[in-house]
């Protein structure tokens, strides 16, 4: 059993003219973590049911919630590391966003990444995703990725 959830980081960015820590400052986020189910619903269909995860077990599927207020009208940029016991999923509730492969020094679209391995380098797989970040509009808003429980 796997137990645990991933931390939300920010980083705001800076607009020319502000100060970093002040920008932080206005910044709040908050972070949450919830297995999907499906379970049996009336006339054979399938009912989706999200759970806070407590507990983790291999092959659960994730989603992560991440809410922000605050942070500078102009926006700013929020990145997430994806733990090392899941394995991110492509494409499934995130407009927008980039990853990195190798530990948040580079970013993109995961085709267009490359990682390098016993075998030389290869196309990068969700699996190698590390970390995940969105450029944001300050004011409220949220946004979800998903994982698999490795």
């Amino acid at each position: 059993m796997i137990a645990g959830a991933a931390p939300v980081a920010a980083f705001a960015a800076t607009n020319p003219g502000t100060h970093q820590a002040h920008n932080r400052a206005q910044v709040q986020l908050t972070g949450d973590v919830f297995v999907e189910r499906l379970e049996p619903a009336a006339g054979g269909r399938k009912a989706r049911i999200l759970e806070r995860a407590d507990a983790l077990h291999p092959g659960d599927r994730l989603v992560f919630v991440v809410s922000w207020t605050g942070g500078d009208p102009a926006g700013f940029t929020v990145v997430n590391p994806v733990p090392r016991t899941v394995a991110y999923q492509v494409g499934m509730g995130m407009p927008s966003g980039e990853v990195s492969v190798d530990g948040a020094r580079t970013w993109g679209v995961l085709s267009t990444l490359m990682v390098h391995d016993d075998d030389g380098w290869r196309h990068a797989l969700p699996g190698d995703v590390t970390h995940v970040r969105w450029r944001v509009p300050g004011g409220a808003g949220q946004i979800t990725y998903r994982g698999i429980v490795r």
